[in-house]
């Protein structure tokens, strides 16, 4: 912790007497100076000889009181494809906080019935309902990894994010298959997050694109996902490109978490970068893999703000394929001894996720994951989450100190700034 706080000034108070006598002699010293100034700004027949409306006490402001800044929210994308529905509403759950905002999606490759179901879920619960904090995009969209139409839904999601407002420091891209290794309560909130600069932004990348040179930047690619209304593979171009000038290239984990000035930026777009950066993607390969990170490192003002990491678990083929390793119950004790918040990827129910749930999440089958905002009874298999307390009372747990260690080891000063966009 004491590595995290670091980033924070110390405050210095003023020591405090004990003796109670000097403060009655102090304002009745105060007092009665006060009174011996009015009368000498009063004249013999009692017209002000200063305008004495410069002491009335509605022109006077207070201070401000020095506090320290309330705990990070984060608002999460969640996505999936046909057959996702049931992980998303799981992942769902294990993820939510009525302090955080969410969006999630089904493509346009799932079935009606299956995203009306998604619909209904939010819409009819209880607890989302009582907090609105949960949104669906109604109008699915077609979304291909291999092509650009992944980072329009994202951006489509941080886009509504911003226009329904709310308070939120963090977005946060997952999908289907992620699922999180830490409550949401009191190991991600207050005893991490809240002790590091607020304009970070957590996203593996690298400026050594090696292969992908000649097998993503240079060949030209058109996602048939955005003109059309059935998902099908993106086809090639004959011609090919150069390199270009105008920005240099980024590669890495298409799962990050953005500060909200980044996603500000990359929506509201101040600067033309975004933009650009966006219209060279839109024919390349795998453009999550390289949209944000470009962008971040191009820009001058966020270049010093990334933090290399995913903050996931993935298990990679050595050298990586294009996907990686489902994750089963030999992986569990790796991936505890990974620190990460989040790993990926798991087929829907396998029992790596109850074995999660039961030693890393504290959740029973269907509940949410209990933290200080529920006060309600376990009794007979009862979700104590169904009867809210004080959302913003935050219950810590032992598994803090693994993403303590985690955060703490990315901002060393071995790791944090020499391995900023190189």
């Amino acid at each position: 912790m004491k590595k995290l706080k670091s980033f924070y000034k110390k405050l210095k108070h003023p020591p405090i007497t004990e003796s109670k006598w000097i403060y009655p002699l102090a304002i009745a010293s105060i007092v009665s100076i006060f009174i011996v100034f009015l009368t000498t700004l009063i004249s013999p027949n009692g017209t002000p000889l200063i305008p004495l409306p410069i002491f009335v006490e509605s022109k006077l402001q207070s201070l401000p009181i020095s506090a320290a800044p309330p705990p990070p929210r984060f608002a999460y994308l969640i996505s999936g494809s046909a057959g996702d529905g049931g992980m998303l509403k799981r992942a769902l759950q294990a993820l939510y906080h009525p302090n955080n905002h969410y969006v999630v999606h089904l493509d346009a490759e799932s079935s009606a019935d299956e995203r009306l179901d998604l619909h209904n879920f939010v819409v009819n619960h209880k607890i989302f309902a009582k907090f609105t904090n949960v949104k669906m995009i109604s109008k699915a969209n077609l979304v291909t990894y291999r092509g650009p139409t992944m980072v329009a839904n994202t951006l489509h999601a941080a886009a509504i994010l911003l226009k329904e407002g709310g308070e939120w420091d963090w977005f946060i891209n997952l999908s289907a298959s992620d699922y999180p290794l830490v409550t949401q309560d009191g190991e991600y909130l207050i005893h991490t997050f809240s002790h590091i600069p607020r304009d970070l932004n957590f996203i593996d990348h690298t400026s050594d694109i090696g292969w992908k040179e000649f097998q993503r930047a240079k060949p030209i690619i058109v996602d048939p996902g955005l003109y059309l209304n059935k998902k099908s593979d993106v086809f090639w171009i004959r011609q090919r490109r150069s390199v270009p000038t105008a920005f240099k290239l980024f590669t890495g984990s298409a799962w990050t978490a953005l500060s909200r000035p980044f996603i500000d930026f990359c929506i509201w777009g101040w600067d033309n970068l975004p933009r650009t950066v966006l219209m060279y993607y839109a024919n390349f390969i795998s453009t999550p893999e390289g949209y944000f990170h470009t962008v971040v490192c191009n820009a001058q003002e966020f270049r010093n703000t990334t933090v290399n990491s995913d903050l996931h678990y993935i298990s990679w083929d050595n050298p990586p394929k294009q996907h990686p390793h489902y994750l089963t119950l030999d992986d569990m004790q790796r991936m505890v001894d990974s620190n990460a918040p989040f790993a990926r990827k798991f087929h829907q129910d396998d029992p790596v996720l109850d074995k999660i749930d039961s030693e890393l999440l504290f959740r029973g089958q269907g509940m949410f994951v209990p933290g200080g905002w529920c006060i309600g009874s376990r009794e007979n298999g009862t979700d104590p989450c169904s009867i809210v307390g004080n959302i913003t009372f935050l219950r810590p747990t032992a598994g803090a100190k693994r993403l303590e260690n985690l955060i703490g080891s990315l901002l060393s000063n071995d790791n944090f700034r020499s391995r900023q966009c190189i």
